[in-house]
């Protein structure tokens, strides 16, 4: 009778062949499902107001990838709580691409330190898609006060400081922190008046408050109108979009260097291949030509990236603002 010898090896070579034929075919399956998709509108959440930076850059962006992708992508703004209302409701969203959200510094890395309740983790609960751009935070006023320069603003706080408040779009943003920073650097007393998104600028165009640090796409338009006053640009250096404003570090205040910065995340969970579909399509219209001279225009330096390199970056910078928020003894529940 003929024996057989058992080879113990070759069923585990068979097991490992169909696995790995297994995993090709997963891996196949998903990026098929990645080229095929979207096949519905897309939903872009704003975590603030319409009319704000991230509001402007998000309905720029939605426009091209519209086109890019053949779908509808449709920008909702559900603003409140500093950003962390859109940010959840984002977070609480099907993972499956067809909702994602663009959100700034504040909500991303400011806020997991400034509330001490958050109830959600933005560097585990989403996933960084590129970052967009970095947006230089403008120092302005209504010209009604009659304030041409930083050192006149300070002057005049130093005399009547119970008459200058300092105006933010809510606790939190850069533009609060702006607003600490600059209390801090002078050793004066400046009290924040917050509001929920685009308000603020209403009334310092108003002069019912006196000034704030906006963002500088955000009061572009006001600026050449003639109806807001810009004194400083929050960088180290001068904004190609302003050649003629000074910085602050030219103003006399070498340390103050606070701009924001906006990108795209999507809900964890979301497949592999859809993030990073969504993610190269960004980072390939935000450099298009007609698209990077609009952004530049508005007074964003576009930058683009992969999700990893974003990962990165907000790991970073959640970081650096969680030491400055500790430093500056804020929490809010």
């Amino acid at each position: 009778m003929k024996s057989f010898a058992f080879n113990p090896a070759k069923p585990i070579r068979s097991a490992l062949a169909i696995g790995l034929f297994s995993l090709a075919a997963c891996v196949g399956q998903s990026a098929a499902a990645a080229d095929d998709w979207p096949t519905q509108p897309v939903k872009v959440i704003v975590a603030f107001t319409a009319g704000g930076t991230t509001d402007i850059l998000a309905r720029e962006i939605s426009h091209g990838l519209t086109k890019k992708w053949g779908q509808s992508v449709v920008v909702e703004n559900r603003p409140g709580a500093g950003g962390n209302i859109g940010t959840r409701d984002a977070i609480n969203s099907k993972p499956d691409g067809y909702t994602i959200l663009i959100n700034s510094i504040g909500p991303i890395a400011i806020n997991p330190s400034l509330y001490s309740k958050l109830g959600h983790n933005p560097q585990t609960d989403l996933i960084p898609l590129t970052l967009v751009a970095d947006v230089p935070n403008v120092l302005v006023v209504s010209p009604s006060l009659n304030i041409k320069s930083v050192q006149e603003l300070i002057a005049a706080i130093k005399k009547e400081p119970e008459k200058y408040n300092c105006a933010s779009t809510g606790v939190g943003t850069a533009a609060h922190l702006s607003c600490e920073l600059l209390s801090r650097s002078t050793g004066l007393p400046i009290t924040h008046v917050p509001y929920k998104g685009a308000g603020a600028l209403t009334d310092v165009i108003a002069g019912r408050v006196q000034f704030m640090f906006a963002t500088l796409p955000s009061v572009k338009g006001h600026i050449k109108s003639g109806a807001l006053l810009p004194l400083a640009v929050s960088t180290a250096s001068r904004s190609p979009a302003l050649p003629d404003i000074p910085s602050m570090k030219e103003a006399g205040y070498p340390d103050f260097a606070l701009g924001a910065w906006f990108g795209f995340f999507a809900p964890k969970g979301t497949p592999d291949a859809i993030v990073n579909k969504i993610s190269r399509d960004i980072d390939s219209l935000i450099h298009e030509p007609g698209v990077k001279a609009k952004l530049m225009n508005e007074g964003a330096e576009p930058i683009g990236g992969t999700p990893a390199e974003f990962k990165a970056f907000t790991d970073k910078e959640t970081e650096k603002w969680g030491k400055l928020v500790k430093s500056m003894n804020i929490s809010l529940d």
